[in-house]
């Protein structure tokens, strides 16, 4: 019943993911056919060649998603392209093996009389060799599209959209209903993409043919109405948050101000992805905005990071002098709350072993098994930093950042690492222990934005400063809260607070 009442509020945002997922889709399958076949027609007659390229197209398949997308982002920015690219060297392997295969099953004295009658290769290609292989080019066109289709749940990771948006949301709120709703609509899509295929199979040639004409005229349909939008919004910015309703809420207060403030319109890219992923985006140009750690940018994204210093004032000046020197981008000014790391343990742990300090962990650290983000733990403030300042050696499983809470609540890890305001040290109610040799720097949000944007929108700088020093640790946690566990939108939690403050009129 709750899958059903999920579905019907969210019908809007599915039928836009769904029309996402299949444009995505759709463009990879069309783009790797358009490469697969011609290619697998030249170099079907040697065989050595043939090895070679399908080899080759075969290692491509072997390389995780995740880590295209991420070489992918700095070349060709955020979204469609990178995501169709990816998905376009995903398919090509079945479409070439099938074309080969194809090609070579056909009987020899076809070819024979074929020459016999004067026909050259693409005469005969024209004339009946295609037709005859056709059945199993299109048989390696069905296991590529349900692969695509499969795959591009990750496109949401990089803003592309889609059906991901769901499973991503899902997983960051532990919604299943919302999880359900894009694995089971991903699944559907395969299947009727995979029955609409077989069918063609054993379809005439002309027939198929005819068929891609109307998938490139459909996605013509898709992309047009995109193009003329971006050719009319010139004035429009585009604001990103990563994953989790705390960046959710604060792009959300962005947009309010911008909006009421000036005359720019915003979109918003929620639930984007990784810090990597939005720093790439936004130094690209395919975002504009996103709100920022100070404690990030100085040990993350500063190829030259300071000495490592627990003063606010002082990070917040490291983080802004150094990304606008590396980058040029802007870091305005901070709101009051510290979203700092923290270690989290379950109360009846931090009872059992009277802990109350990250030290009071040496107790307990062959016994009690931890579960990090892949970030914490490779990070010098991080898990790196408990080994190196608190000499401790926890037994550490990796994991993404929505599933280590639903990990501590089974029993399945008894330590793990939060942040200051998560909603979730409320909903499971867990014990935040001291960090008492002072490892974890401040860490305080501000917006990022590039120079050249603050330079043509002068105004943005005053507007967006209108929450430096303003939301305090615990209006950031009960607003993380709200959406997280009681289930209110983003939005409505954002105009709410800004209402409090008097900024909204």
């Amino acid at each position: 019943m709750n899958l059903i009442t999920t579905f019907q509020d969210r019908f809007g945002d599915w039928l836009t993911a769904l029309l996402e997922h299949l444009q995505i889709s759709l463009s990879a399958l069309l783009l790797a056919i358009i490469i697969s076949v011609p290619l697998a027609i030249v170099i079907s007659n040697s065989k050595r060649l043939s090895e070679i390229i399908l080899q080759i197209s075969g290692v491509f398949q072997t390389i995780p998603s995740l880590a295209l997308l991420g070489l992918f982002i700095p070349f060709m920015g955020i979204g469609t392209v990178p995501a169709v690219a990816a998905l376009v060297i995903y398919a090509l392997f079945p479409i070439l093996q099938n074309t080969i295969t194809g090609l070579a099953t056909i009987d020899p004295s076809l070819k024979e009389a074929g020459r016999a009658f004067g026909m050259n290769k693409w005469e005969r290609l024209k004339k009946f060799e295609l037709a005859l292989a056709m059945p199993v080019i299109v048989s390696g066109v069905r296991t590529a599209a349900v692969m695509i289709i499969g795959t591009a749940t990750l496109a949401a990771l990089i803003g592309a959209g889609g059906l991901g948006s769901f499973i991503l949301l899902g997983i960051d709120r532990n919604n299943p209903s919302l999880i359900l709703i894009g694995a089971i609509s991903s699944a559907l899509l395969a299947i009727l993409f995979n029955l609409a295929i077989k069918y063609l199979e054993k379809s005439s040639f002309k027939k198929v043919v005819l068929s891609l004409a109307l998938l490139t005229i459909s996605l013509g349909a898709f992309y047009v109405p995109k193009m003329v939008q971006m050719t009319q919004n010139k004035d429009k910015i585009v604001i990103a948050g990563k994953l989790g309703p705390e960046p959710e809420i604060l792009i959300n207060m962005y947009k309010e101000l911008i909006e009421q403030d000036s005359n720019l319109s915003v979109t918003l890219k929620p639930n984007f992805g990784k810090t990597s992923f939005l720093y790439e985006a936004l130094k690209k140009g395919d975002i504009d905005i996103y709100p920022e750690f100070s404690g990030t940018i100085t040990a993350s994204l500063l190829k030259d990071p300071p000495k490592t210093s627990n003063n606010p004032q002082t990070v917040y000046q490291q983080a802004r002098d150094g990304i606008l020197k590396q980058d040029n981008l802007v870091y305005l000014k901070p709101m009051t709350y510290q979203n700092t790391y923290a270690v989290a343990v379950t109360r009846l742990l931090a009872k059992q072993y009277s802990l109350k300090n990250i030290s009071d962990l040496k107790e307990i650290e062959n016994t009690a098994k931890a579960g990090f983000t892949l970030e914490f733990n490779d990070r010098e403030d991080g898990n790196k930093g408990l080994k190196s300042l608190y000499g401790l050696n926890l037994q550490v499983s990796t994991m993404e950042p929505a599933l280590r809470y639903q990990a501590i609540e089974s029993g399945d890890i008894a330590i793990t690492d939060a942040y200051s305001t998560d909603a979730e040290i409320k909903q499971y109610d867990l014990t935040v222990l001291k960090d008492d040799k002072e490892l974890f720097p401040p860490y305080q949000g501000a917006p990022l934005l590039r120079q050249s944007l603050l330079k043509k929108y002068p105004e943005l700088k005053a507007i967006l400063n209108q929450l430096a020093g303003k939301i305090s640790e615990a209006e950031m946690s009960e607003m993380n809260y709200q959406v997280k566990v009681k289930g209110k939108t983003a939005q409505s939690v954002a105009r709410a607070y800004l209402k409090k403050q008097g900024l909204l009129k």
